[in-house]
This record gives structure tokens, sequence and C-alpha cells, in this order.
């Protein structure tokens, strides 16, 4: 048999060499263990015809981890093989078929070959994975087209999202989107309401080559929701939704005639606004839509004067005169009954005064400092009579005013906690120490408190009984609220508040677990309350509840951590809820304990707030000038921290903070700076930036995170510097410092005290804890705890108080008003404004006439 010595390869596999050798009535394939021999020879009038692919290999994205599939169809064929990246596939991956063409007898022959991803992995970033098929016939070889093998993924975050805006009618409106990094690249497509926005259907829609969406004229339709929705073979991303309103600005119509001219010798004409009338928040019409013009003399008729006129007037002075009379009366009856009140039961200066709002220290002018809400000036829409007939028990002892904090409870002597076998602990009647240290030393002796902290900075404690009050940590936003009746009649407690340092705790954190907030110690615990009390503490959480899992969390006795609540899974019956603000959580408890939030991010959006600060010496007398940038969680604890340890250093701020949102997304953070004069200042920094591990960020338990930056001066006599400060998270979001200040003659008003503003008194007591007056709060209570069928009770109240959204939590309380009350002294305590709660009690008021002295029967 003649041997045609055509094409052969040379396969390397490990260190087997394997021929391919063709003959012109037969192949034969040998290799190790496997032999393939062709047993249907080309017919002599094709046996010099080249192979073409009938089929070649496509680009194919790997999704998951699920292989592709790459074919390859040749005729006329006696052998095909894939090489990927140079590299001859192995003949066992080789999946084969054979044919015959049965219009020209030719062979066919298909071979298939898997893809997995571990394969493209392995010199993923070197170079794109890529396969290609050789087909071998009698006469010579032909290769296919390159495939290319890709792993497909879509990012979650969007490079850019949507923004809402209000548009004027007819405005044109550009929403701006940037779909996520993915391969393949992804697809858009809007949606307004959930609902697909189809161009073809509607013209006024246009989607550009980028992405973008654009409204050309504004209908009031188009007021909704638009979402920016990215989609490849891998996933499908929404962005945020922004909400566009279109709104439309009022118009007056023509003027009416003038009125005929009345009795006052005046004649009136008027317009309205409707052409056209303003909707969704568009403006009203400026100016008056009624005018008034004096009449002729003609025009105006003669009326009677005289005696008539005489005896008008006379009547009303004397009518006037008989209210003074009964008014001066009805005070000083009243006088005398508030003075025969009983000393014991409430100040009479709470009665006289009705709201009165606390003062705070007003803020230096033009310094930089937390903006505070202004004094109430409608306070006395609150003051009602109290009702005397009510039956009240007498507490021993005189109620403190709110600005006489300086004295205590008087109480008789006695041993405050007495540990109990089974750990728990008995309160009887106790006289609060006159050294803070043996307080918390007798604390810190028992087996519960002995990770205490031991200093008085971060310790405020104080005597209670069923009137309540309230303790703060002044500056760090944290505060408890004992509200009236929660602690039992006949019962006195000591209780404390303070801060545990992160590093002590070590709260057990996993995956994409943070703790968002300080960890707040309450107690004793163990002791009975009635009604819950309001634990108030700084997050730094986003608060976009999509983004986050966030659980409360409480140490048992024993030591451990335990999920006590989760936001919006909230149980009612239970003794734990929490209302989460922009900045703040409010924690309602009925026991006492250890607190923490901690939050599991649910996507990448999901985002903390870090506060950054810069500090330099305040006075330097060497070349060195070093510039520390702070990276912290924003919460008022860290920023009293980092303060105090400053002002221990020497220290001082040399700009206003900036809020930086941190995202998960596993980036580091990195700080650099720039644009300093060359020729009298130069960085010691030997790279171009100094980073921070994402997870030293992330977990929330290093508290005063910082980089410095090193500079040099040319010389002392160098004493102005210009830089910039950058501050950003890799592929996310960045803060900038610009400096132009003297170092040794900063006259800038950015002194760190004005930073910390809270100079409220750490412990209070009875009346002075509290803005609401006991007996006022009271009847407050009796008035709207009571459903009325006009809607005049609690439920109209949270709803005027925009506390809406926990109106089922309210209703699980014995009495809702009272707890919608305590939320209200939690949040505006130390603004001191009375105005809104005013104005809503008069709101109710008008709703229900005389609301204080409507009666339940009445309801």
């Amino acid at each position: 048999m003649p041997l045609h010595l055509g094409p052969f390869v040379r396969w390397r596999s490990g260190l087997v060499l394997t021929w391919i050798c063709l003959f012109s009535s037969g192949f034969t394939f040998i290799g190790g263990e496997h032999a393939a021999t062709v047993t249907h020879p080309l017919p002599a009038a094709f046996s010099d015809l080249l192979p073409h692919f009938l089929l070649e290999p496509d680009d194919v994205y790997i999704v998951k981890n699920k292989p592709v599939t790459l074919t390859c169809r040749s005729t006329p064929a006696t052998q095909i093989y894939f090489k990927c990246n140079s590299e001859w596939v192995h003949q066992d991956q080789h999946l084969i078929e054979r044919d015959v063409d049965p219009a020209t007898g030719l062979p066919v022959m298909q071979v298939k070959i898997d893809i997995s991803r571990q394969q493209v992995e392995k010199i993923f970033g070197l170079e794109d994975y890529w396969c290609q098929c050789v087909a071998w016939s009698t006469t010579g070889t032909q290769k296919s087209q390159k495939a290319y093998v890709r792993i497909a993924y879509l990012r979650k975050n969007f490079e850019e999202e949507p923004l809402g805006k209000e548009v004027a009618l007819d405005q044109e409106v550009l929403l701006r989107c940037h779909p996520p990094e993915g391969v393949p690249a992804a697809e858009v497509e809007w949606q307004r309401n959930e609902g697909l926005i189809d161009p073809k259907t509607d013209p006024n829609f246009f989607i550009t080559v980028d992405h973008n969406l654009i409204i050309k004229q504004a209908r009031l339709a188009d007021t909704g929701n638009y979402t920016c929705v990215a989609k490849n073979i891998v996933a499908r991303r929404k962005s945020s939704s922004a909400t566009v309103i279109v709104y439309v600005d009022g118009g007056w119509s023509e003027w009416s005639k003038w009125s005929p001219c009345g009795a006052d010798c005046t004649m009136w004409r008027s317009r309205e606004c409707t052409q056209p009338t303003p909707s969704t928040s568009g403006k009203d019409c400026q100016g008056l839509d009624l005018q008034s013009l004096n009449c002729t003399s003609e025009q105006c008729p003669q009326t009677a004067s005289g005696a008539e006129d005489v005896a008008l007037y006379v009547g009303i002075v004397a009518v006037a005169l008989c209210l003074t009379l009964l008014l001066i009366v009805l005070v000083l009856v009243y006088r005398r009954k508030k003075e025969g009140l009983d000393a014991d039961v409430a100040d009479s200066s709470i009665l006289t005064t009705g709201f009165q709002p606390m003062g705070i220290k007003p803020t230096k002018p033009g310094v930089w400092a937390p903006r505070r809400a202004a004094r109430s000036k409608n306070s006395h829409l609150l003051t009602i009579q109290p009702d005397l007939t009510t039956t009240t028990t007498s507490y021993q002892g005189t109620l403190r005013s709110r600005h006489e904090v300086a004295g205590k409870f008087s109480m008789s002597n006695g041993p405050l906690l007495e540990p109990l076998p089974n750990g728990s602990h008995t309160l009887h009647n106790g006289k609060l120490p006159s050294d803070p240290n043996d307080f918390m030393n007798r604390l810190s002796s028992q087996t519960y408190f002995k990770t205490l902290p031991r200093d008085n900075i971060n310790t405020s404690y104080g005597t209670f009984n069923f009137l309540g009050g309230r303790l703060t940590l002044p500056n760090t936003g944290i505060s408890l609220l004992i509200p009236p009746e929660a602690i039992p009649r006949g019962k006195i407690y000591e209780i404390y508040l303070t801060i545990q340092k992160k590093e002590d705790m070590r709260l057990p954190l996993a995956g994409c677990q943070t703790l968002l907030s300080p960890v707040v110690s309450c107690g004793p615990p163990g002791v009975v309350l009635t009604r819950p009390v309001i634990l108030t503490m700084d997050h730094c959480s986003d608060a976009c509840l999509e983004n986050w899992a966030i659980r409360l969390k409480k140490q048992s006795y024993e030591g451990t951590w335990e999920d006590v609540l989760q936001l919006g899974e909230e149980v009612f019956s239970e003794p734990y809820y929490c209302q989460l603000e922009a900045e703040t959580c409010r924690v309602f408890t009925e026991q006492l304990g250890r607190f923490a939030l901690v939050g599991e991010s649910l996507s990448m959006a999901a985002a903390k707030r870090l506060k950054l600060l810069l500090f330099a010496p305040a006075y330097c007398s060497t070349l060195e000038y070093n510039i520390r940038i702070y990276c912290m969680d924003d919460t008022q604890d860290l920023l009293k921290e980092v303060m105090q340890m400053e002002r221990q250093m020497g220290g001082r701020l040399i700009d206003e903070p900036h809020v930086l949102l941190f995202k998960d997304s596993y980036h580091n953070l990195r700080l650099s700076i720039h644009d300093m004069p060359q020729a009298h200042w130069r960085s010691k920094l030997l790279t171009g930036y100094q980073e921070i591990p994402f997870y030293h960020i992330w977990s929330g338990s290093q508290q005063t995170l910082h980089c410095t930056f090193t500079l040099e001066r040319q010389s002392l006599s160098t004493c102005d510097l210009t830089c910039t400060l950058c501050v950003w998270q890799v592929e996310g979001e960045g803060q900038s410092f610009t400096l132009d200040f003297n170092i040794s003659k900063d006259i800038r008003p950015l002194d760190s005290d004005f930073l910390l503003m809270d100079n409220c008194t750490p412990a209070l007591a009875g009346p002075s804890a509290f803005q609401i007056p006991y007996l006022i709060r009271q009847k407050i209570c009796s008035s709207l705890d009571t459903p009325c069928p006009n809607g005049a009770d609690w439920r109209l109240l949270a709803q005027r108080l925009k506390l809406d959204r926990h109106m089922s939590f309210f209703a699980s309380k014995a009495s809702p008003t009272s707890v919608i009350l305590d939320l209200w002294e939690t949040q505006h305590f130390h603004s001191g404004n009375l105005n809104q709660l005013a104005a809503v009690m008069a709101e109710i008021g008008k709703q229900e006439a005389m609301i204080f002295l409507v009666s339940d029967g009445e309801c």
C-alpha cells in the first residue's frame, strides 16, 4: 500500500509524542492507548479537494459555572481537531460524528468539545481564551475562524444612576444612566412605574445611544418613578428609582367686572388662578385675587349717622368692660386654687409657664457648628387648665424645675444592689453616693458589670421613681428616656448609661456584617419596667433599608450576643422596637442591658457614612508638619473621642468635616495629597497614595483609623501652606479638602470645641427631664387615647407628627398617646421647639371643639 507523505502534526501531550499519518486507503491514529482507524476512504474523484467548513465555532459566554460547547463541521475531511490558545486539545475531549453527504458522496465530519470555567480562568487576565479547529483531507488542511470564550458577568452597581427632578410642563427632561460593567455589554431599557417605556409607541420618549432617557416635552402624565434596567445573559439589574414630578404653575384669568358700589362706598372685582390651575406642587399665581376701589360721591349711597352710631359705640365699650372684669375674677380664682394644690403633686411653675422650652447655649457667630432649632414662640398654645379633681398619688419630695438640676432626690440610706444566688439583683431605696467612682466600683465588682468602663466621662447615672427622667452622655448622641409610669409606683431605681469600647466587646461579626452604632449599656439589667424606655444612639448606615438587613443585638447575662430584633420584621408582642431615622436609632425596650446595631449588606449598594476629619499641630517649630486624616464611622461618640485625643496631642482641626459614603464593594480607601508648591514644600510619602484596607473600615471595630501625611518645608520661615487632600474609595465615591492657610497664624474660625455643642445635664429626674408637664401630659393622653368616630384621637396626632409608619406599634400599647409623646420628647428635647406640637394640638382642637374639655361620653 503506497504511503502518501501528506500533512502531519506533532502533538505533545505530557511526555508522549504522537504522530498522525495520512494514507490514501485509510487513516490510523496511534497515541498511547488510543487508536482510531478510518474505514471510509475518499472517492477517487474527490481525493484532491481541500476541506471546507460547513460550520465554524462562534464566540460563546460561560454563564456561572455551566460549560460551553464548541462545534465544527467540515467536508471532505478525514480528521478534525481543536486547539485552544495554540495548544492542541487532547483527543479524549473530542466528540466525533461521521456522516456522508448523500448528494455528493463526500464524507462529512463533525467534532465538539466542552470548555469549562476553570480552563478559561487559568489564563484570565493574560490574554483572551480562544479556540479554532483544523481539518485535514488527503490534499491539505484548513483552519476555522477563532472562537473566543469569555466568562459572562454583570456587576451590581450602576456607574451612574438617574436622579429625580421637578420640571415644568412642556420642559425637556434628561435622565442619565450608565449601566454596570458586564460581559457581554448590558442592554438597557427604561421603566416608568414598573411599566416598560417603548419609544416606538410613544415618540415623546427617546433613548440615546449612551442609554440616557429623554422626555421631549414633559406632560402631567409623565410624572412617576423612572428606573433604568440593565440586563445581559447573566443577570438583570435595576437602578434606584428617580422620581420625576411635572408641575404646572398657576396663571390668572381675566378680572371680573366691578361690583356695584356698596354701603361702605367701595366696589370690588376679582380674578381666579385657573389659567391654568396650579398642580403637582406648582406655584400659585402671584399678586392679588381681589381689588377694591372707592366709589365716587354720586355712586355712594348716604348712610344715616348720629345718635344711632353713638349708641352703638357706647354698647361696644360697655361689653368690653364687662368682659375685662370677668377675666380678672377668673384669674384670681384660678390663682387661689393653684396655691392650694399640694406642692408634692406638681410644681406650681409648671402650670404657670406651660411648656417651657430648654435653654441652649448659643453658638458663637461665624463658627461652624451643628444647627439647632429656634426657640419656641407658641408654647402657650399647649397650656391648659389642670384638672384639680383628679386623684393623684403624692410624691415625697419637691419636683425640681427644669433649671434646678443640681439637687438630687432625698432617699434613705441602704444598699442599692444586692446580689442573689441566681445572678439577678434586688433593688432597694438607696442614696446616691457622693463619689461617682464609688458607684462605678460597686457595679464593677459584680459579675455582669465587670466589663463596664471605669471612666466617668462616658457614664451617666441617676436615681428615678415613677415620674421618670432622662440620662444623657453629652456630645455622643446617646440618651435614655425613662417615661413617666415606666418605673412602678413605690419603686426607686439607680440607673446608669455608658458607652463600651468596641475593641473590648469583640462582637461576633460574620460575612458582610458590620457594626453600625456604638455599643451602649444601660442598667442594671433585670429591673422591672411597666412601659418601654427609649434608648437613643447614632448609627452610620445610609438608612436605605432595601440594601440592608439591620438587627438589634443584646448581650445576655452569660455574655453571648443575641439577635432580639430585625428592622422591618418587628413583632409587636416582643419587648423591643426600633425606629431608624436618617442618622439616629431609637430603641424602645422593656428590658435594660447592653445593645448594639449590626447591619448585613444585601447588595454592593449598601453604604456606611464615614466622617473625615483633618488635624494638624496647633504649633509647629520644626521643618516637618504632620496632617492627620481620620476616617471613622459617622457617629457623635467617635467624633468626641477623636476630639479629646487630638486635644491631648496638641492638635487642631484645619478644615470642616466631610462625609463619605463607603460601599460594600470590597475596595480599599485611598488617600493622596496634591498641588503643593514644590518650591517651598515636599511630601515625604514615597508612594503616590496611602491605603486603608476595606475590612478595617467595614468591620466598624477599629475606632480611630487615620493616615498621616508628613510634609517638609524648606525653611522655618515658610508658613503658608496650600494643597489638596483627596480621600476616595477605589471605584467609588470620593471627597477632597482644599487647604490654604498659614500654619503659624491660622485665624480661621474652626475651633473644635464648637463641634461639641451638647452642654445638657447628664441626669435629669422628674418634670425637669420633659418638655411636657406631667399633668398636661395626662390630660392629653386621656383625651386622645379613646378612639373618636371623627378621627380626632391619637391616630391623627401620629399622622400630624409624621409618625404614622409606626401606627401598628402604637396601637399595641395600652396608651398609644403616651408612647407617641415619649417619641416626640426624644426627638425634640434639645431643640426646645414646641411650635409643631402646639400647632398640631390646636389643629386637632379645631376638628373637635375644645378637645381637652370633651368627656369620654361625648366622643
